[in-house]
């Protein structure tokens, strides 16, 4: 492990084998959570869901604790319809029919974090939830397919923007983004998901990468609620959010938080998948 420019951490082939493990454990953390969120479920449940499988894989919560103030008290942050991210798991936040809910989660195994989140749809939503949901997901990979060895910070932004508005006209949140992962979970650089390509640090083998598209459908301005912690769309329109941890390799991508390394998704855009993967 070495650092660089922007102090931006460099792991080594055996430190992003250590990451893959937290990956897959919140790739199964979000699953099991995905299956279970269903009208009627509270978001305290669900935070419940994930702390059995980090029992259950020996692994730490990246967000438990989490400096505040106040410290964050869920190890999941569960966002439901206008709120964006940060929402804190409760027994009285019920899940409706037709809500969209973010969830994000971060899990620590030997000191390595993984860190994603998926929007999840609850019973029959509408079709512009659907369009948003997907439109987000879609501008995530996108992202991740532009974040190859030998090109720029900004070109991941500038992939997020141009797949957003060629989706729609979705918001794009503006005070919120990406990051560096590896030791900790927020790490350097910050990844704006809008902006022009080509600038900021050289993409390198060795980053590792937190991309984490969040969309709207309608103001891109969010505001914090008085917990400190949930950000919420100012004008109450939906807000979805999806996001996974990639490592930068010198033969292609490996997608640590998702459950088939980003195979398939990276061959539909002509992406490599690193032979680490294998």
């Amino acid at each position: 492990m070495r650092r660089r420019r922007d102090d931006i951490q460099l792991k080594t082939p055996d430190q992003i084998r250590s990451m893959r493990r937290a990956g897959l454990v919140v790739a199964a953390g979000l699953a099991a959570m995905t299956d279970a969120a269903k009208p009627g479920v509270s978001t305290y449940e669900l935070d419940q869901v994930a702390r059995r499988v980090l029992a259950e894989a020996g692994a730490a919560s990246s967000f438990l604790g989490y400096s505040g103030p106040p410290p964050f008290p869920g190890v999941i942050c569960s966002s439901r319809n206008a709120n964006v991210v940060h929402g804190i798991p409760s027994r009285d936040d019920v899940l409706a029919d037709g809500d969209l809910i973010s969830l994000d989660f971060g899990a620590i195994v030997d000191g390595w974090h993984g860190d994603a989140a998926v929007t999840v749809a609850v019973g029959a939503v509408s079709t512009d939830a659907l369009a948003l949901s997907d439109a987000c997901r879609t501008a995530l990979w996108d992202g991740i397919a532009a974040a190859q060895a030998g090109g720029r910070l900004t070109d991941i932004s500038h992939a997020v923007q141009t797949s957003v508005q060629s989706s729609g006209p979705f918001g794009i949140v503006t005070g919120y983004g990406g990051h560096g992962i590896g030791t900790a979970m927020h790490m350097d650089p910050h990844i704006l998901n809008h902006g022009k390509p080509g600038r900021g640090p050289q993409l390198v083998a060795g980053m590792a990468l937190a991309i984490e598209p969040m969309i709207t459908l309608g103001s891109a301005h969010t505001h914090q609620l008085p917990d400190n912690w949930t950000v919420e769309t100012v004008d109450g329109s939906l807000a979805a959010h999806w996001e996974h941890t990639v490592a930068v390799l010198s033969d292609g991508l490996w997608v640590l938080t998702a459950e088939d390394g980003g195979r398939a998704e990276l061959a539909a855009r002509g992406v490599p998948i690193s032979a680490l993967a294998d």
